[in-house]
This record gives C-alpha cells, structure tokens and sequence, in this order.
C-alpha cells in the first residue's frame, strides 16, 4: 500500500470514529441515563447489582438497548457493575409517562431494603433530563386530639370528627377549631382493637353520614337556632358502609378542547357500599353495586378514573395485595410492595391528573406518604416521600377531591397519652 493510500484509509477511519462518537454523545437518552445512574450509585453505592429495564412508554423498542448500554457505562464509572446475572443488589428500571413528560424510575434493592428514585425528561426536549419528583406533597396540620380520631369531615358549617363512642363538633375559633359538641354514638357491641370509621358529608351538602363499629349517624345543621345548632341521631345499623362516592368534577389539565372524564364519571358512577366486619377492622368484600367478580376481604378502596368510560375499583386486600376490580375481573397492580393498608386518591394540576397516595408499609413509629402513577397495571413513584411524623391510621380523599385527610397517630412520653392530628394533605407540580 503506497503511503498516500495509507494516509487516506487513516483518514475514513478516523471520520468513522468521529461521526460515531458524534452520534452517540447526541443521543437524547445520554442525560437522562447519566442523571439516573448517579442518583442510584448516591444509593448503592460501588458493587455489582442485576440490571433490568421495564419500558411503559412510547420509547420505541429498538431503543432500549442503547439506554440499557448508556445506563450500563454509566452505572461502571461510577463502580457499579450492572449485568443480567443474579445478584444480591438488584436495580429494577422503569420507563413511563404521561401526557407532560417520561419519568424513569429506579428501584434499587439492597437485602430487604427497597429505595427508589427518579429523574424526568420532557418529551419536547428529551436531552434535558433532572433529578427529582414530579409532584410535591405538603401537609397542613387541621386539628390535633388526646382522643383517638377515626375520621373527619370539614363542613361549611364546622369539623365533624368521629371517634370510637362519640362524634365531636367543632366550631370556627380565631386560634382553628374549638370543640362546641360532643355525642355519645351509643354502641351496644364491643369495639374491635383497632376501629375504624367514614363519614361523608350528606346528600343535601348541609350535614353528614358516618359509620363506625355497628352504628349509623347522620347530622343536620339547624341555622335557624341561635348562632345555629346540629342535630345528631346514631342507631344500630348493619347496612354497608359508603366507601367511594362519584368522583367530583375538575377541569381537565390535560386537554383543554375535552370534556373532563371526572366530569364524565359524575354523570354514570353511582356510590359504592361495602359491609364492614365490625368483630375485626376491615370490609368483608360484599359490595353494592356488585363488581361481577367476588372481592377478598380488603381495607381500603378507592375508584380511579382510567378513561372516559371507565373507573374501576382499586383496593387493597387483608393480605396486603393490591387488586384492580375492573371488567369483571380481578388485575393484580405491581410496584406496591411498599404500600400500607391506606391509600387515597387525589386530583390535582399534576402528571395525568390523578394520583394515588399510599401509607409506607409496616407499622412505622415515623410513618410517611408517596403520590403514585398508575398508567397501567404498575403503579409508579411520582413523589418524594413526605414524612408525618406518626403513624397513618387512617387516609381519606376530601369532598372536593382536591386534597386528601390522614389521621397520624403520634406517640407522647412516659406516663402521657399519644396525640392524634388531622393533616390535610395536598400537591404541588415540580
């Protein structure tokens, strides 16, 4: 070969090399992978773990590869070996999003211990990817009691609180609420250790309804009484309990030229009633209207709104297992591992529009809340957790569906009775 000819061969292959390395740095996957990969070594820290890599997005399959292998060189500089090996580390990547943006969710499992993060990417500009959560909950303290508190309703007219034997009254004060009445509910049968309860506000919007332990109570407020008055009447009921009502109306963040599928379901979603197992703490899974599919003994339950046509029951059953009663049928929801035996649903400006937000598992002395995606049968992260300082006894959506209540039980010093407080929980978009 003549030194000429050598001279133009070095020359093609170094133009190769330059165009593929081009290429590659151009890649709208490189930040965000490189993003990813720092917040799950700040977790793991240098080792080896087993990589893999869920897509529920519209990334086109051919893609994923290239960000497996960009995640892969980025996870080794950082001395992180990431193979498809077994291993006692474990990273679990998901790729989702919603109308607004890609989220990508690491799971990464270290033993028993599971911690996750994210970073999200605008499908406008798919190369500028940041740490951090889509949604910020902040809480908002209502009302704190010596008294175990079951449920709560704020009403035009004051806050209705239940608690095992009484419900509590409480009216406007220039310091918050201040107690005006107090009613025996009057049960004849032994509580269980752990009771639970719900009220709702009434069909007239002017009083409420609530159950607890074998008991039904409605209230009516009386404004024509001096600085008005309420009414509170409690008999012994062994009717189901109101569990889910029709989803309140919300302008449609999505798309301002659609009808607003809430506004939809109000029109074609009848309440949902479920009878209460008041010997233990939970619903038997007998509901009203039926479902068409038999229902295991569950403890919470919330409708999520999927489509225009469609807003099947979630619930979470005694044995922890979260379940989508839709169609007839029983779909088992992934990504709930560390879900406790609470959760609500809340509509708000952010992601899809719904989110759903769950207790941390296990009886926690500092127990906390996460906002959830569900697009499709995983429920995923959309929040950092927010910390509430007690346990989560209890998690309810509002009326309005803009916010939801937690009842956080919070343990005092020796020789003095635990704090129960009401929290009104809300979101914000990043």
């Amino acid at each position: 070969m003549t030194p000429m000819k050598r001279v133009s061969l070095v020359a093609v292959v170094l133009s190769i090399l330059m165009g593929l390395t081009a290429y590659a740095s151009s890649s709208p996957w490189e930040q965000p992978a490189a993003a990813l990969a720092e917040e799950i070594v700040g977790i793991l820290g240098p080792g080896q773990a087993h990589l893999t890599i869920r897509n529920l997005s519209t990334i086109p399959t051919d893609n994923i590869p290239a960000i497996r292998r960009l995640l892969e060189q980025d996870l080794k500089a950082h001395g992180v070996l990431a193979s498809g090996a077994e291993s006692a580390n474990a990273i679990r990547v998901t790729l989702s999003e919603n109308i607004r943006e890609r989220l990508w969710v690491a799971e990464v499992v270290e033993g028993n211990e599971t911690r996750i993060t994210m970073v999200h990417v605008d499908p406008g500009s798919t190369g500028q990817a940041q740490a951090g959560s889509e949604i910020a909950l902040r809480k908002q303290s209502v009302l704190t009691s010596s008294k175990v508190v079951l449920a709560a309703l704020e009403t035009a007219h004051g806050l209705v609180t239940v608690e095992p034997e009484e419900i509590v009254i409480y009216g406007h004060a220039a310091e918050g609420w201040r107690e005006q009445k107090r009613l025996g509910i009057g049960q004849k049968k032994p509580l269980a250790r752990d009771p639970r309860g719900v009220v709702f506000p009434a069909p007239d919007d002017e009083g409420f309804v609530a159950f607890v332990a074998n008991m039904a109570c409605s209230g009516s407020y009386q404004p024509v009484q001096p600085a008005g008055n309420w009414t509170v009447r409690c008999t012994e009921s062994d009717d189901p309990w109101t569990i889910v009502q029709p989803p309140p109306a919300q302008p449609n963040i999505a798309s301002q030229t659609q009808p607003s599928i809430d506004s939809q379901m109000n029109i074609s979603v009848a309440p949902i009633k479920a009878f209460y197992n008041a010997a233990r703490n939970y619903f038997t899974g007998v509901v009203t209207p039926s479902l068409g599919v038999d229902l295991p003994p569950f403890y919470s339950a919330s409708q999520v709104v999927r489509s225009a046509v469609s807003a099947p029951l979630l619930i979470i059953d005694i044995d922890g297992k979260v379940q989508l009663v839709e169609s007839g049928a029983l779909k088992p929801i992934t990504g709930t591992r560390d879900w406790g035996s609470d959760f609500a649903v809340l509509h708000s400006s952010c992601g899809s529009g719904m989110q759903i937000i769950a207790s941390g598992s296990g009886e926690a002395v500092s127990d906390s809340l996460r906002a959830y995606e569900l697009p499709t049968l995983e429920a995923i992260p959309a929040s950092a957790l927010l910390s509430m300082d007690g346990t989560v006894t209890a998690l309810w959506t509002a009326p309005d569906g803009k916010s939801v209540f937690a009842v956080v039980r919070k343990p005092a010093g020796p020789g003095s009775a635990d704090q129960y407080e009401v929290d009104r929980v809300t979101a914000s978009c990043n």
